[in-house]
């Protein structure tokens, strides 16, 4: 029998039944306004809180993305552990995970691909209970045609341990790299858009070397960042909003940004 790993915050981060949660997405990319793509995206990075709080952020991410629905058919998503400590980055042993939405095959080859590396480690138990990477899958099953998955739990490394990983994992066109984080938590409306411009700007520049109090995701997004810089492609601000701005009071906010990585045609 196929091993798979069942949704596990589905009813608490996102609707439990489909057909709310495929009407749930589709409002949420209607009423995304991405800006106009500068190139191809190859990579995103959004944020992952309940969707009440983030869908309309990681929405403008997505909506950008849709014009390159079609050539899209594997997935390599990368996001924080929140739950399990893991060294390294987790992969699991499972032949899919679910959603409401069905099951996402993983993607066996990929997985090989780079099981010889020290920082790779098997670990279904990170992966049982993470919303990080689970919030997003039903996004892309909506967005994309049919697509395999390689997720990726990213616990204690370098930024340079996660790019050795993106680079086996690069592929072309048919790949997407998907980071999920979040941005400053619990601070002040005013603090947080203080800190979460800041942060958004060092990202904007590149700048791989981002702490875990300025983005849960830290560790993926530098490693991220330094194996874009290589493939010659700069990150693009497509959108920064805060839980106050959406569904939850100011005192105590979330911070969320939606990032792509595009090809970099600036002079220099």
């Amino acid at each position: 029998m196929p091993s798979l790993r069942p949704a596990a915050v589905a009813g608490l981060f996102y609707p439990a039944d489909p057909a709310q949660l495929g009407a749930d997405i589709d409002a949420y990319l209607a009423q995304a306004r991405p800006p106009a793509a500068a190139g191809p995206i190859k990579a995103l990075i959004v944020p992952h809180a309940g969707y009440v709080y983030s869908a309309p952020i990681a929405a403008t991410a997505y909506a950008a993305l849709a014009p390159q629905a079609g050539r899209i058919h594997r997935v390599i998503l990368l996001g924080p552990t929140h739950r399990v400590a893991v060294r390294g980055l987790a992969v699991p042993t499972v032949d899919s995970f679910t959603t409401p939405l069905g099951p996402l095959p993983i993607d066996a080859e990929a997985r090989q691909r780079i099981a010889d590396l020290p920082q790779v480690v098997a670990d279904d138990g990170a992966h049982a209970l993470e919303h990080s990477l689970e919030v997003q899958l039903p996004f892309l099953q909506r967005l994309l045609g049919p697509f395999t998955l390689l997720p990726l739990a990213v616990g204690a490394a370098s930024g340079e341990a996660v790019a050795q990983v993106l680079e086996r994992l690069w592929g072309g066109d048919e790949t997407l790299i998907l980071v999920s984080s979040d941005l400053s938590h619990y601070q002040s409306y005013a603090e947080a858009e203080r800190l979460d411009q800041a942060t958004c700007a060092r990202i904007a520049a590149a700048r791989a070397d981002l702490a875990p109090q300025e983005a849960c995701g830290a560790i993926p997004i530098n490693g991220l960042l330094l194996a874009a810089a290589r493939h010659g492609l700069r990150p693009r601000l497509l959108d920064r909003r805060n839980s106050g701005d959406t569904a939850g009071d100011r005192e105590r906010v979330v911070g969320y940004a939606a990032f792509a990585l595009e090809p970099d045609h600036a002079p220099h």
